[in-house]
């Protein structure tokens, strides 16, 4: 019988997942993210020991750069945005494993030097031919990189050793676009190879409304149609689009965000308890959810879009969305979104769920707010409870990483008066280690090959089925309703929850 280190039980929590080797070959790695986000990724998963002495980086790219360049420039990023604080050593060892490859995606020769490349540390640093690759590019080239992969056979993996395929998101503009993109990416790669990154998945407060739903019992009696509501879920921007106007500009607030990140917050906020948290259980309950969705009948009166204008960000005076650098001046592409969506199950029957997102926002934040209804006697003067709203849970993803309960309390006094209050748990208070960034978990988990929190294609296509009526339906109209940088949307959206007796929630 073969013998097993106990301490490598996964279910034993005194150890770290630690990857074995790989490497991880980044295209687009002088992009923006590869920059602000995966780079110092990387270096923090090192940093925290979470990587093997055998780990390599390669960058493809444009640049006519040899290997001490390319390091320079990870070392320049690294130190300027890495979570954990820089460590001499750490980078040192990260070091010997950084290559980079100078070519462009339509250029043959240039994937046979990153062949040779791979091969290269195969060999010298012992990655065992096991590489991950992260399409860091425009939708458009990831057909291109797909095959170009296959013909130099780098896509195909060896007996014993793997090879998995990262795409960062868009995943299509529309249902079709979508199907296109998987049947390329699938003639080419394994389905288990696939990983498609939603970064918001990989937060540490998403994961913990799991944990706040199944763990405790508290929550999970209530968490139905007979004590909620409403559910309002909110991504908002306080910043415009930046030097995005070549990609945002025909995309959208709902097809950049609502499409991907909302709708799977809603799915994990309204699945039922899975089996287990393996990736196939929770997909299976996320997907009865997304299948369940339906459309408001009247979609001019339950989704609302709009496009910032002039206005004041604090203290900055800023431009309106027309106005900005490389935006077409008569373009109708919304900045800010809302639409109700309502779940056809026997939990949330008649509970409408409110998605907004926008840019140029009051503040940034991210949350989903369950809010319950009113007790259905209140043995109060009308005077005594004026004050009062209604119960809600308001799990915050970010910035301010936590959840608040917020509830009526008597007001100290003679008199029987009820206001609300709140109840906060901080991450940030309650733990002494500062949370990991969501790329550092999903990176981990690719090189792992854990799939649990990487949405599937059914996901995806049922996601663009939800959203391509609605955008349909936008296209028959004209200019979105204009919004003044700062506030918190078109009055459109105001009156969206209106109809229905409600309010947005102000962060």
């Amino acid at each position: 019988m073969a013998w097993t280190n106990p301490l490598r039980d996964p279910r034993d929590l005194r150890l770290p997942r630690i990857a074995g080797p790989c490497s991880l070959v980044i295209f687009g790695v002088t992009g923006d993210l590869a920059k602000k986000k995966l780079l110092p990724a990387v270096y923090d998963l090192a940093n925290r020991g979470l990587l093997p002495p055998s780990f390599g980086l390669i960058g493809f790219g444009r640049r006519e750069w040899d290997n001490e360049q390319f390091a320079n420039f990870v070392e320049e990023h690294v130190r300027e945005r890495c979570r954990t604080p820089f460590n001499e050593g750490t980078f040192a060892q990260l070091r010997k494993g950084l290559r980079f490859v100078t070519g462009t995606f339509d250029d043959a020769e240039a994937f046979n030097r990153l062949s040779d490349t791979v091969s290269e540390l195969d060999r010298d640093l012992g990655t065992r031919g096991n590489h991950a690759f992260y399409m860091s590019v425009p939708p458009r080239a990831f057909p291109v990189v797909s095959r170009q992969l296959a013909a130099c056979g780098l896509a195909h993996s060896t007996e014993g050793a793997w090879r998995r395929v990262i795409i960062e998101k868009p995943f299509g503009h529309d249902l079709a676009s979508a199907k296109e993109l998987d049947r390329v990416v699938s003639e080419v790669f394994a389905p288990e190879s696939v990983f498609r990154i939603d970064h918001y998945l990989g937060k540490e407060t998403v994961q913990n409304l799991l944990a706040l739903r199944f763990a405790n019992t508290m929550f999970e009696p209530i968490w139905n149609a007979n004590y909620v509501s409403h559910v309002q879920i909110t991504m908002a921007e306080d910043m415009g689009i930046g030097g995005r106007a070549g990609y945002y500009d025909g995309i959208g607030a709902a097809r950049d965000v609502i499409q991907n990140h909302l709708l799977q917050l809603m799915a994990l906020t309204a699945m039922e308890e899975p089996v287990s948290f393996t990736a196939s259980d929770l997909t299976s309950e996320k997907t009865k959810v997304l299948s369940a969705i339906r459309l408001p009948h009247d979609l001019a009166a339950h989704t609302a879009r709009g496009q910032y204008s002039a206005g004041w960000q604090g203290s900055e005076r800023v431009v309106g969305y027309l106005d900005e650098k490389g935006i077409d001046p008569a373009s109708t592409t919304e900045t800010y979104a809302a639409i109700r969506l309502d779940v056809d199950t026997r939990r949330w029957a008649g509970v409408p769920f409110y998605l907004r997102t926008g840019k140029r926002l009051g503040k940034r934040v991210t949350e989903i707010a369950v809010v319950f209804k009113r007790a259905p006697h209140l043995p109060f003067e009308t005077t005594a409870t004026r004050e009062l709203g209604r119960n809600a849970v308001v799990i915050r993803v970010q910035p301010d990483e936590g959840v608040t309960m917020r509830f009526g309390s008597k007001v100290p006094g003679t008199a029987m008066e009820v206001r609300d209050v709140s109840m906060d748990f901080s991450y940030g208070r309650s733990f002494t280690e500062a949370s990991p960034e969501a790329y550092e978990r999903l990176i981990l988990d690719v090189l792992l090959g854990d799939p649990p929190l990487f949405p599937t294609t059914r996901e995806v296509e049922l996601s663009w089925e939800i959203l391509d009526p609605i955008e349909e339906f936008w296209s028959t109209l004209g200019q979105p309703q204009p919004y003044r940088a700062g506030t918190w949307g078109p009055e459109e959206a105001d009156a969206m929850l209106a109809r229905d007796g409600h309010h947005w929630r102000m962060p």
